[in-house]
């Protein structure tokens, strides 16, 4: 229960100097470029269905990279299908859980993996947490676990365009993480992300919980080769 875990004090949306480094994004990219090799010896899957879930403001696209290298070693991988992620996560978390439930009955009921960028996480997380049948696995990049958008970079623009109240949402939220879930959890987190900082992208909540510094940008953790590899030996079970 939500009393079981202290809600964390004392934090703070990432320093100026992470901010300034998302703008080295290309910079990153090419650094990347360096590491595709990893990914050459990368395991086959075994096909099962994951679906893709973009981070707030970006879309399927955004998420296109990472769908065709799964779609490489072998799953079979879709994206949400809701387009742009406008930020209404009990909507979408509706919306979601309707198209996840039609592609589980139509692929004789195998539950899904999700992997959620950013915000995307947040929705992998929920619907995980209220339809278990439905999930096998989460995987989340850069997601703002603790407190919601209270100290992620964009959060005051968010709650003024949500119409929120950013304390009370953070308690909401750690109300909600408390009750925790059963499946296998990975948490990508970096402590050079300039949008959702590393204290509020690691999980505290769930024991399976498996959390996993990278190097990088929030910006590019989509495209991130390191993170690539991660994910496709944790869909192996290489944990």
């Amino acid at each position: 229960m939500a009393d079981t875990i202290p809600m964390p004090t004392g934090l703070r949306p990432p320093h100026r100097l992470a901010q300034l480094g998302e703008l080295s994004l290309p910079l990153d990219l090419l650094r990347f470029g360096l590491q595709w090799p990893r990914l050459v010896t990368a395991p086959r899957g075994d096909g099962r269905p994951v679906y893709l879930i973009p981070g707030y403001g970006g879309s399927e696209l955004s998420m296109r990279p990472l769908e065709g290298f799964l779609r490489r070693i072998n799953y079979d991988v879709a994206d949400w299908s809701l387009g742009r992620n406008k930020g209404s996560v009990d909507r979408d978390v509706a919306r979601f859980t309707a198209v996840a439930e039609e592609r589980f009955a139509g692929n004789g009921e195998q539950p899904l993996t999700l992997i959620g960028w950013s915000l995307g996480g947040i929705i992998a997380r929920e619907v995980a947490r209220l339809s278990p049948h439905l999930v096998r696995e989460v995987i989340t990049m850069g997601t703002p676990i603790i407190g919601g958008p209270k100290y992620t970079t964009p959060g005051q623009r968010y709650a003024r365009s949500a119409n929120i109240r950013l304390d009370q949402f953070e308690r909401e939220v750690h109300q909600r993480n408390s009750i925790g879930f059963d499946q296998p959890l990975t948490v990508l987190y970096s402590d050079r992300d300039g949008i959702v900082g590393p204290d509020i992208a690691r999980d505290i909540y769930n024991p399976q919980a498996r959390n996993i510094r990278v190097d990088g940008g929030h910006m590019g953790l989509g495209f991130n080769p390191r993170v690539w590899r991660i994910i496709a030996d944790t869909l192996a079970g290489r944990t």
